[in-house]
């Protein structure tokens, strides 16, 4: 697979993705171990939503100032060093496990730092990819990229995080420490990328500010951050308590919540194999309306169902939309952003996207706690009944050709 993806995109590029697979699978580990530890140390809704939402918080903390920094420093050094400081961050959380020190506010921090770094590296990375891939190319490069997530990080990561957990809590964690290590020695051998053309000499303000009047003013990325701000706030309120929500709805065991979360897998799987396509068959307005669809009934659905099956195809259908927005949109920001303005863009929309998802997070343990476990779905699917509605007309912009959209 490398040696293929060598040959048709480059050998950079097979660097660049073979590291983004290894770290991936360190991701999904720690992604399904966390919330087990969490849940292990207390029971509270909000005390478990509530580890998701720190590890999300430093993206509107941090997101549009880790952008400004992405086009200004060499976006290759500044993930290996990020990589270097989570690998430390998750061996300190995996020694407290060990020694039977660890508590609520340990992870929080630990999940804090990591959320930092997430900022500054998954900006960087995705400012990287126009560098070492040809512009026609992006969208294949974005699928692979895409598709290796949804492999290591979901097909395999997850049943072996939740696994690893029941053998020895410690475990997964000091496993994606080491994936953190081995991503940063990939990295190391990348070909220096061109320095980003950002004036140093600006105020770090006066850059910032530029990117975002930049994502502002372009009607159609603007449509689909403040889309996926709001939805991800209605996403995340569900999803932040879904052990919880496996456990006492459902009634399946810690492994078990493992093997469920590998349905997202099936469903991203089958999604970026298919964008592309999709996109190329029925326009993008068609697939990106769909989207708000299929995330308004997966809400809907959830709310109401207790069988199992009906849960799994609903999280397949959910993830291969996912994927296929998550291709088509990035593939679009990385084409109409400026290269000197990739990091500040990119930021600007996480803002929204994942900012929006820690918003999410933190009302999502506080209203299951209150109101019962089903409540942040049934407000979800309104919310994203309302955003469908909202976004509806803008997005017939995305019918032009991708080439041809110029700054709106």
């Amino acid at each position: 697979m490398p040696a293929l993806t060598s040959a048709r995109l480059g050998a950079d590029f097979a660097k660049l993705w073979t590291a983004s697979a290894v770290s991936n699978v360190g991701d999904g580990i720690t992604m399904a171990a966390g919330p087990l530890l969490i849940a292990s140390i207390t029971d509270s809704p909000a005390l478990v939503a509530g580890a998701v939402f720190v590890q999300q918080l430093p993206w509107l903390l941090f997101a549009l100032l880790s952008g400004a920094y992405v086009d200004r420093l060499d976006r290759r050094r500044l993930v290996v060093t990020v990589n270097l400081v989570r690998a430390a961050a998750l061996t300190t959380l995996a020694l407290t496990i060990a020694t039977g020190t660890v508590t609520v506010a340990v992870c929080y921090a630990v999940l804090f730092l990591l959320g930092t770094g997430e900022t500054l590296a998954d900006t960087a990375m995705g400012a990287l990819l126009p560098s070492v891939v040809a512009p026609d190319r992006l969208s294949s490069a974005n699928a692979r990229l895409y598709a290796t997530f949804t492999i290591g990080n979901q097909f395999v990561a997850k049943p072996l995080g939740a696994w690893l957990f029941v053998i020895a809590a410690a475990a997964p964690f000091g496993l994606n420490a080491l994936t953190f290590v081995l991503a940063a020695v990939l990295l190391v051998r990348l070909r220096p990328a061109p320095a980003p053309a950002a004036t140093t000499h600006a105020s770090v303000i006066r850059s910032i500010a530029e990117g975002v009047r930049w994502l502002w003013r372009h009607r159609l990325l603007r449509t689909l951050a403040l889309s996926m701000g709001v939805g991800n706030v209605a996403f995340c309120a569900a999803f932040a308590v879904f052990v919880l929500y496996c456990r006492q709805r459902l009634g399946v065991s810690d492994v078990g919540y493992g093997f469920l979360l590998t349905a997202f897998a099936v469903g991203g799987l089958a999604g970026t194999a298919l964008a592309t396509r999709l996109v190329r068959t029925f326009g993008r307005t068609v697939v990106l309306r769909v989207g708000l669809v299929v995330e308004m009934l997966t809400h809907l659905i959830l709310a109401t169902t207790t069988a199992l099956w009906v849960v799994v195809a609903v999280l397949v259908v959910f993830s291969a939309h996912g994927m296929v927005w998550g291709v088509t949109v990035a593939s679009l920001r990385q084409r109409l952003a400026p290269s000197h303005l990739l990091g500040r863009v990119g930021s600007a929309y996480a803002v929204l996207d994942l900012g929006g998802a820690a918003v999410g997070s933190l009302l999502g343990g506080l209203i299951a706690g209150v109101w019962g476990i089903t409540t942040p779905f049934w407000i979800a699917g309104v919310t994203m009944a309302l955003v469908a509605l909202a976004a509806w007309r803008p997005l017939t912009q995305s019918q032009n050709r991708s080439e041809a959209i110029e700054e709106g």
